[in-house]
């Protein structure tokens, strides 16, 4: 594998960490787009982008505003429009990289919201999306403290953080994965109250208008993740039908991609991917 780090400019001037995976062996069919999940960064990434190197496909993402390497405050927008023009940005970036080869989208937790909105409401030139434990429901509904918070101050006080709650051992049955979560200096548990009033806003429109997400579209879930509720994907999936394809994993906790069954759920993504570039 070929890595690499770029950077980059948000619309609004924010600087942007992006990284790249190249397959070396395989000439390279596609590049997917990666969007993360809330409170990480696109390193922890770099086993899924062995695997699809492994089938011929570069993985190019960025750390979100807020996250990571790139600017911003921790774990804050000022509406989900932030979150929108930095994927055009994340595709613009992989089109000027790579002009001869189809794009797909794949957002995880957080970034699995992110990619299903913006299928909606952007309809970009992708071949697929790929939305994995998407948090259209999540632990926090039940945290209704939290949400009254967001829901009163977050128009008053946008900017004030809080912790986001996310329990780290309900990412992997892993061990290593969760205890290098908790001393990895990138990750970080703020979610600030103008974020989450955003996000309580984006996810019920999301989930209402489901049925008007016309890319092809692949949905993963644990049945067992107790952070962001299998619920999400399989009530987006619904009115879909067939245009959608829906995999649950019958153990598996948050981070399907650091779970034991790892490499099934990553043959079902090339397999999927594959399928989509022949169409």
């Amino acid at each position: 594998m070929h890595h690499f780090e770029t950077n980059w400019k948000t619309r609004d001037g924010l600087d942007i960490f992006g990284e790249g995976w190249e397959p070396t062996v395989l000439l390279p069919k596609a590049v997917v787009c990666l969007v993360h999940g809330l409170g990480e960064h696109v390193s922890r990434y770099a086993h899924v982008a062995e695997a699809f190197g492994k089938e011929g496909f570069i993985l190019f993402g960025s750390d979100l505003r807020g996250h990571g390497r790139s600017g911003g405050p921790r774990g804050h927008i000022s509406s989900i429009e932030d979150f929108m023009q930095d994927i055009d940005v994340l595709l613009e970036q992989a089109r000027t990289r790579y002009p001869d080869l189809p794009l797909l989208l794949y957002g995880h937790s957080l970034g699995g919201i992110q990619v299903l909105h913006y299928g909606l409401t952007r309809k970009p030139n992708v071949k697929g999306v790929i939305a994995t434990s998407s948090g259209l429901h999540t632990a926090i509904e039940k945290q209704s403290m939290k949400v009254l918070m967001a829901k009163v101050l977050g128009s008053l006080l946008p900017t004030v953080a809080i912790p986001s709650g996310l329990d780290a051992k309900t990412i992997s049955h892993d061990e290593k994965v969760v205890q290098a979560y908790i001393n990895d200096p990138l990750v970080h548990d703020k979610i600030s109250l103008g974020f989450g009033k955003v996000m309580i806003g984006v996810t019920t429109w999301t989930l209402a208008h489901a049925g008007e997400f016309s890319l092809p579209l692949l949905l993963m879930h644990g049945k067992a993740d107790a952070l962001a509720f299998p619920s999400s994907s399989m009530e987006f999936a619904a009115p879909l039908k067939e245009r959608c394809t829906l995999v649950l994993w019958e153990d598996a906790y948050h981070e399907l991609h650091n779970e034991p069954e790892k490499e099934e759920v990553f043959k079902t993504m090339t397999l999927w991917m594959d399928a989509r570039l022949r169409e």
